[in-house]
């Protein structure tokens, strides 16, 4: 047992010595916990724990789940690999017991509380037989007084978990099955949605002690809620910091609150239980997002102890001066969706966050500070956590914090009509203010989100015929849950869900009104229809492909690996995914002669959607202001539309967003208008960045071996924070050839140079590739130098196929003859210069 103490409390972690062991069948009726309102155990919902499990006790890691130790004993094979998910089921449909033994702390506090941040999901707690505690919801924490049940040596704990299956099929029976996305039972139990799976993700049901857990023993008062609400104005900073205590002595408490140099104090009278402390801070430097300036912060110290100055308790973080507010005004073009972030209004270039593992033990700060890198280095500046989630730690604010990222957070629901009947709509309050209490901290935090696609569901999944009448979450998004924000964190904007329009009189999901998501392009249309679309924040949009070669080998044992091999089919979530990263060749690529061919063009192609859709929205400044890509990573090795995937590779994605999302982006567009007639062509200049962006720049007109028929100058003036749109002249416009020509618009080392062709590459009839290529050792690697002797089409190295530690700095090259690039290849082991010159490492759409 670890104590940790503070000027008051003290506490004392309870991570050490547990083991952990299946219980053979679902328990009696009577042993069910009373909040479940399970009626019974059908036969179905009995299971057989395998021989090797069923009796054995094992140890346990804390905070920890039941997969992962049974994993670490050796006892079930690794659930990413192959198929191995599909055996693992009656693990989600099994009654688990973490049991551990500990001595009383020392001291003589008035009060000893057993705290839990977090337990999964459905848990009864018993201390030295008596049963101090049951909860049914993995998104909150739970604090138990057992000073009078301890003794001073080996107390017993002990934690059973009930099948998360079994409390959400029991509730789903009396309340009355509600549609969602997909046959599992997720949306009758508080708890993470994407564990019953998603078309991303595994079925992978956990159950176990999440977050810590340990005691905490204090006397006479102790912090329950420190909430600091933050705001800038005219140059003035003011932090109004709203604290709750829990006594064990009715006596007079002093609390004290400091920052930046300014302080406050104040007296809680006996009996009351709350206070607000105002400071204020003159000229704060403020926090800015990233790509805006500095994201600074102030270490912001609360304290209380008794009159004759006894600490009590402490509280220490660092906050950020900064204010945000969603312009959401009705204009000409419908109603606008802009963040603006210390009166400046920001153009979101965003992705959505999944949890990224299913087993959340596994992610550590490193690994999150190497995912933020990863965001950060393909020019994000805002990650929105999905509501099928987690409401993410406190390592993955304080990170964002640090680096400027913004974030959007989601209410965990997610694509399912919800039940708004007790225990859910009790756990549901509960867990929201907890939450939105928790997080008030963090200024990356700069907007709550109701739901994710449960409104537009409504509307147009036919749900309203099934559900009948019974609730579906209404009440939650556009009742409960801005109350509750309202309440407890005015400083931040509060919208019902993703996608919504502002209004129920408007359809939830129209591009003109507040937020859309676009799933047309992908389910059932080419990603060239992205250009139809003109929104005002497109908050989800994507286009799947396989991950990394590497990372496909770690995972599957298919020999050979095929589109459709076992391991591939099985790793593939989506609903025809298949088929629709064929349509989706079939409309723009050669065919694939080979698993090779098919793996790099799948990853081409996702490329180049989301760059399409990207390019295109940001051409529209000042309309659209914002886009989230679905989605940034994944929680395993898998077929995704993620850019990072599940292995922490980038895909070609990663780069082609790092292009499309860089500060200043040069695109040739499609413009009704444009003097070429028939639809023609401009060149759109896009600048996020801060000061004004003037360079000269060129469009030219050339043929596949780069030979020069058009030209045109140009004289770039962008303002900050705006776009600059130039028709180009038919004789650009108007290729002699279409199938052997492109446009190539430069400006320098300004921005990367846009390229436009007239034809799918399906058409164009390609030479082959042919390139000249050395290699040369730099520290922790090579560096690759290919020169074309003809065109080479979105040239890309795949040293991950050579050493699954290597990195490349670029991709998707297209080089036109005599033209060169360098890569710079990162690895930990020498890597083979003929191999990292040739097919298939090193490869371009035509060869």
């Amino acid at each position: 047992m670890n104590e940790v103490h503070g000027g008051g409390p003290a506490r004392h972690d309870l991570h050490d010595g547990w083991t952990l062991r299946a219980l053979p069948n679902p328990q009696t009726p009577a042993d069910v916990p009373e909040a479940a309102g399970a009626p019974g155990v059908p036969e179905a919902a009995r299971v057989t724990v395998p021989a090797g499990i069923a009796g054995r006790v094992i140890p346990a890691t804390v905070p920890g789940c039941v997969h992962t130790d049974l994993l670490a004993a050796g006892l079930i094979p690794d659930p990413y690999l192959d198929d191995h998910e599909k055996g693992l089921a009656w693990i989600g449909r099994t009654d688990w017991v973490y049991e551990t033994t500990f001595d009383r702390p020392p001291g003589d506090a008035d009060r000893t509380d057993l705290v839990c941040a977090g337990l999964d999901t459905v848990a009864t707690l018993t201390l030295n037989g008596v049963v101090v505690g049951r909860t049914e919801n993995m998104h909150r924490g739970h604090r138990f007084d057992v000073r009078a049940l301890l003794r001073d040596r080996d107390n017993h704990l002990a934690v059973r978990f009930d099948s998360a299956y079994r409390y959400a099929e029991a509730h789903r029976d009396r309340l009355g099955d509600r549609p969602n996305a997909y046959p599992e039972p997720f949306q009758f139990i508080r708890k993470t949605a994407c564990n019953f799976g998603w078309d991303w993700g595994p079925t992978l049901v956990t159950a176990g002690i999440w977050q810590e857990i340990g005691l905490h023993t204090w006397s006479t008062a102790r912090f329950t809620d420190v909430r600091p609400l933050v705001s800038v104005a005219d140059g003035v900073g003011t932090v109004a910091v709203h604290v709750a205590v829990e006594r064990a002595a009715d006596v007079p408490l002093v609390v004290r609150a400091t920052v930046a140099g300014a302080s406050v104090e104040t007296v809680v009278p006996a009996g009351e239980r709350t206070a607000v402390l105002d400071l204020t801070v003159r000229d704060p430097r403020l926090w800015w997002p990233r790509g805006y300036g500095d994201p600074h912060r102030y270490p912001l110290t609360v304290t209380l102890g008794t009159l004759d100055g006894t600490p009590l308790d402490d509280w220490t973080r660092l906050i950020g001066f900064r204010s945000v507010r969603l312009d959401a005004t009705p204009d000409p073009h419908g109603s606008a969706f802009t963040l603006v972030v210390n009166g400046l209004p920001v153009f979101v270039r965003g992705v959505n966050w999944i949890p990224d593992d299913v087993f959340p033990n596994r992610v550590t700060r490193d690994r999150l500070a190497h995912r933020f890198d990863q965001a950060i280095g393909a020019n994000v500046n805002l990650l929105r956590v999905w509501g099928g989630g987690r409401y993410e730690s406190t390592d993955f604010y304080d990170l964002a914090d640090s680096l400027g990222l913004l974030v959007q957070q989601d209410f965990l629901f997610a694509c399912a009509a919800y039940p708004e009947e007790e225990p859910f709509r009790t756990e549901v309050e509960a867990e929201a203010r907890e939450q939105v209490s928790r997080l008030a901290v963090h200024p990356s935090l700069v907007l709550w989100t109701g739901n994710n696609e449960n409104i537009w569901g409504w509307h147009d999944w036919d749900w309203q015929e099934p559900l009948a009448g019974r609730t579906w979450g209404r009440g939650y998004y556009l009742d409960l849950l801005p109350r509750i924000v309202a309440e407890l964190d005015p400083t931040r904007p509060y919208w019902p869900g993703s996608p919504w329009s502002g209004r129920e009189e408007i359809h939830p999901n129209d591009p003109a009104h507040g937020t859309t998501h676009i799933w047309d392009v992908w389910n059932t249309d080419d990603y060239l229809k992205y250009r139809e679309y003109v929104p005002r924040f497109v908050a989800e949009f994507g286009y799947q492909a396989p991950p990394a070669y590497a990372t496909l080998r770690r995972a599957l044992s298919d020999d050979p690996l095929a589109p459709d091999s076992p391991g591939m089919a099985h790793h593939q979530k989506a609903i025809d995914g298949d088929l629709k990263l064929r349509r989706g060749l079939d409309a723009h690529l050669p065919a694939p002669a080979d698993f090779d061919e098919w793996h790099h063009l799948t990853q081409v192609n996702q490329a180049r959607a989301i760059a399409c859709g990207v390019e295109h929205f940001r051409s529209h400044r000042g309309v659209c202001m914002g886009t989230i890509v679905w989605q940034l990573n994944d929680c395993w090795p898998v077929t995704s539309w993620s850019a990072v995937d599940g292995d922490g590779r980038r895909k070609p994605l990663w780069y082609a967003l790092r292009h499309a999302y860089a500060d200043r982006l040069l695109t040739v567009q499609p413009r009704d208008g444009a003097p070429a007639g028939g639809g023609g062509l401009a060149l759109v200049a896009v600048n996020d960045g801060s000061q004004p962006w003037r360079a000269a720049a060129t469009v030219t007109r050339r043929t596949l071996t780069g030979e020069l028929h058009a030209k045109t100058s140009y004289e770039l003036d962008v303002p900050p924070g705006s776009t600059v749109t130039l028709p180009l002249p038919p004789d650009l416009a108007r290729p002699e050839e279409s199938t052997r020509e492109l446009l190539v618009a430069e400006a320098g080392e300004s921005a990367e140079r846009a390229l436009w062709f007239f034809a799918e590459d399906k058409d164009i009839p390609w030479p082959a590739a042919a390139h000249d290529a050395s290699v040369e050792p730099v520290d922790g690697g090579v560096r690759v130098r290919v020169t074309a002797r003809t065109v080479l089409r979105d040239l890309t190295l795949y040293p991950d196929r050579l050493d699954p530690t290597a990195e490349v700095d670029r991709a998707l090259v297209t080089l036109l003859p005599g033209e060169t690039v360098t890569f710079t290849v990162r690895a930990a082991g020498p890597l083979e210069p003929a191999a990292l010159t040739s097919r298939p490492v090193l490869r371009a759409v035509n060869g």
